[in-house]
């Protein structure tokens, strides 16, 4: 309390009931810094000084994502880096554990998805904020952008759903291929353990799991029949809530098994959930089928 000291700070912090700290701030740096920490201008000292509200996981989630489009040189990356870049920032922004993934495989798949679409529209609105605020000049203009916009939105999902189960695979350390090619050319989108086993007539065709990724699949599920010959049940994970009990009998005498987001199970009829496999039961299934033998 002395000359020297008028036109300090002085800042009061309660630490419980009865227990204060206090800090005097001599310099202008000083008090100028504690302004902007706290976002708070000269005018709001002789005051109680509200608690500041912690930085939430969805506002980390958001910062991220426009901290990626800014770094961005192109008009839309490739979907494996739209994929990576949204998981990426979802797991850091709500410090997403590789054991969690492990314990909720089917729920980190959907927020993934979840994340990559909202960082999508966030590219999107960046992109597209000037052009839609243009009027057309003419009809072709507009329907050539709105396809434009629609068919990169279509690509984006197909691809999406595959990259998020490749991360799922490799966090569950599973051994599997990718797009390899089988008979008569065919691609299957995942083949455990890979294509040389596949190869091996000798290899047991019981630890051999074709998994095809559709997000929707009421009418492409016959696609996947003749990808891999040596492969009696094919398994086809889709996003499809719901399917009709016809069509699910129909895939089960041709051998095809859904695979769904635990979540979704509801949504088909009570007497065909048993034949449906969740994402973490599907994981554990093929774990059990590369599980070393007991020495």
């Amino acid at each position: 309390m002395t000359d020297d000291n008028v036109g300090d700070l002085l800042v009061l912090v309660k630490k419980s009931a009865d227990f204060f700290e206090g800090y005097v701030l001599s310099s202008d740096e000083d008090i100028e810094d504690f302004f902007a920490a706290l976002n708070i201008s000269s005018t709001e000292t002789n005051a109680i000084i509200p608690k500041q509200q912690e930085q939430t996981s969805e506002d980390r989630l958001l910062q991220c994502f426009i901290a990626y489009v800014h770094t961005l040189d192109i008009d839309f990356p490739p979907t494996i880096d739209l994929a990576t870049n949204a998981r990426t920032c979802y797991i850091s922004s709500y410090n997403v554990t590789p054991n969690q993934i492990k314990t909720h495989p089917d729920k980190e798949l959907l927020n993934w998805l979840e994340a990559e679409y909202d960082l999508f529209k966030t590219i999107e609105n960046d992109r597209y904020s000037e052009i839609i605020q243009t009027p057309f000049q003419t009809v072709e203009d507009l329907v050539k952008t709105a396809n434009t916009i629609l068919n990169r939105r279509k690509s984006r999902a197909g691809k999406s759903l595959e990259h998020h189960l490749e991360e799922v695979f490799r966090v569950f350390e599973l051994i599997f291929q990718t797009q390899v090619t089988t008979e008569n050319n065919k691609k299957p989108d995942f083949l455990f353990p890979n294509i040389e086993l596949y190869n091996n007539p000798e290899f047991d065709e019981n630890k051999l799991i074709l998994l095809a990724s559709k997000t929707t699949c009421k009418d492409r599920w016959r696609q996947i029949l003749n990808e891999a010959d040596r492969i009696r049940t094919k398994h086809l994970f889709t996003l499809q809530q719901g399917i009709s009990k016809n069509q699910l009998q129909e895939m089960n005498e041709y051998g095809v098994q859904l695979v769904v987001p635990r979540a979704y199970l509801t949504s088909f009829s009570a007497e065909h959930r048993g034949d449906i496999l969740t994402l973490e039961q599907f994981v554990r299934f093929v774990n059990a089928t590369q599980k070393k033998p007991t020495p």
